[in-house]
């Protein structure tokens, strides 16, 4: 397992910094973060990838932007999928609209994708937008038209990237977890505490989500391990 921690020090939260300057020391960091993710799932085929936090604030859906498009940036076929169907942001930071998405595949029978794809400004990594807020995020993801949907996309892309709720607030990442080939877990040193952490990963580890690391998002790095970019996998069990 990897530890990675993402310096915010020159940029907002909701900027795609590896869009806006992909030279800066920051995209560079998300680099590495493919790079470990990547040697993480050296035995198994990584086609669909979750991303999810403790709690809300902690800038999940950032840092899952950020990856799909240097995962992109490697010429693979990305698809970015918003299924935080609950507070869904990714349709801001692409700057697109949001009448249709996600919903609208898992809600209408035959629901061809194509139409309702968003084109990135980054070659290759194309966007579903949540669509339409539903009255059953949890029982959309777990229906069998999710699967049949993951089974589709799979076919036609790379890596799917899948942005979810945060684990300690509803059930849809717990629903996800043993859906996706692997999971990152996003903390936020001013916003989770280890109980919240803790509590997450015994969700996750209920359902047998492939957990492959954490990233810390924070402006501070950590002191005297690699430069401050990655921790020691022992300090990571020690968190979770």
């Amino acid at each position: 397992m990897f530890k990675k921690r993402i310096n915010e020090k020159k940029y907002e939260e909701k900027n795609l910094i590896t869009l806006i300057n992909p030279s800066s020391i920051i995209s560079e960091e998300f680099r590495t973060l493919r790079t470990n993710i990547q040697f993480s799932m050296i035995d198994k085929e990584l086609k669909t990838l979750m991303v999810t936090s403790s709690k809300q604030g902690e800038g999940k859906s950032t840092i899952a932007a950020n990856l799909a498009v240097v995962f992109a940036s490697q010429g693979k076929k990305i698809l970015l999928v918003d299924a935080d169907m609950r507070n869904p942001s990714l349709h801001k930071l692409f700057k697109v609209r949001n009448q249709q998405g996600l919903t609208s595949i898992l809600t209408t029978k035959n629901r061809q994708i194509a139409n309702i794809l968003h084109k990135t400004s980054q070659e290759n990594l194309e966007l579903l937008t949540s669509g339409i807020l539903p009255p059953n995020p949890s029982e959309l993801l777990a229906s069998q038209r999710m699967s049949q949907f993951i089974e589709t996309v799979k076919q036609e892309y790379d890596l799917i990237v899948f942005d979810l709720p945060p684990v300690n607030s509803v059930t849809d990442a717990q629903v996800m977890g043993n859906k996706a080939d692997g999971t990152v877990f996003v903390i936020r040193k001013e916003v989770a505490d280890l109980s919240e952490i803790l509590k997450a990963k015994e969700l996750l580890n209920l359902v047998q989500a492939n957990v492959l690391g954490a990233v810390f998002n924070s402006k501070e790095r950590i002191k005297g391990l690699n430069n401050g970019y990655y921790a020691k996998e022992k300090e990571l069990d020690n968190v979770g």
